[in-house]
């Protein structure tokens, strides 16, 4: 094993650590490693909070995974199966989404809930970038918002402006600067 494959849990948690992303260290029988993290970072006096998300290494494997799920409200449930078909068609149109983008997904459609991950794999002679890291996981927060976006289109007969402004992690203004 070269030097950077044995490193590779030490930079990710470098990484996560000088950027005031790290929560916890996941520690779990058939993982090499795993880390919880929140991205994007906001100021603590900010009302915004970044979204939960995990990457880990599978035992024995050359790759990691970085993923971010999304459990709906039953607010926005309820709001979905108020219509025939709504909430089958939201599933399918983030499916298209998360495809096109070249992620991976999981959909329990029953629980309302989905799963996005993408993976990054190790090349034992070479440092992992932190760059295309970085590039990963705001690819993956990118779709999450966007589904986000896409659930408050659907549901958006029905939700008054100010329950809009009061969704977390949402953003109704136009743009997506996170620095500002």
């Amino acid at each position: 094993m070269t030097k950077y494959a044995q490193n590779i849990e030490n930079s990710i948690r470098d990484f996560l650590f000088k950027e005031g992303l790290l929560k916890e260290k996941i520690i779990v029988p058939d993982l090499k490693f795993g880390f919880q993290f929140t991205f994007p970072l906001f100021t603590e006096s900010s009302e915004e909070k970044g979204q939960l998300m995990v990457i880990y290494q599978p035992l024995n494997k050359n790759f990691l995974i970085i993923s971010i799920a999304t459990q709906i409200s039953e607010y926005h449930t309820d709001i979905l199966m108020n219509s025939s078909d709504k909430k089958n068609q939201f599933f399918i149109d983030i499916k298209k989404i998360i495809l096109l983008k070249n992620l991976f997904f999981r959909l329990d459609i029953d629980n309302d809930c989905y799963e996005i991950s993408d993976q990054i794999f190790i090349d034992p002679d070479k440092p992992l970038s932190k760059n295309g890291f970085y590039k990963t996981i705001r690819k993956l927060y990118n779709v999450q918002v966007y589904c986000n976006l896409l659930l408050m289109e659907y549901c958006a007969e029905k939700l008054d402006p100010e329950e809009i402004k009061k969704m977390q992690g949402i953003d109704t203004n136009i743009g997506s600067n996170l620095y500002i």
